[in-house]
């Protein structure tokens, strides 16, 4: 799990290219998704959470978006 706010742009793109990122969370919210999911980058700076997998985001009590990830939402939705 990464902060936007604890790593740099060259950095952030670095990582996404090479696969180390691949979600993007709301912090305060607890919702977790794609990061080319437009609910997502409406979101502020410092409120962006950054995970390399779905079972990492899951592990620290973040929840599928029900916007890019319509599917793992029902999954979790009907888990709890």
């Amino acid at each position: 799990m990464t902060r936007h706010n604890d790593i740099g742009t060259q950095e952030l793109r670095r990582k996404i290219k090479k696969g180390s990122i691949q979600y993007g969370g709301n912090y305060k919210l607890k919702i977790f998704g794609l990061l080319n999911c437009s609910s997502g980058k409406r979101m502020k700076r410092e409120n962006r959470m950054f995970f390399k997998t779905e079972a990492e985001a899951l592990a620290e009590g973040f929840r599928p978006c029900g916007h890019c990830m319509p599917e793992q939402y029902r999954q979790w939705k009907l888990l709890k």
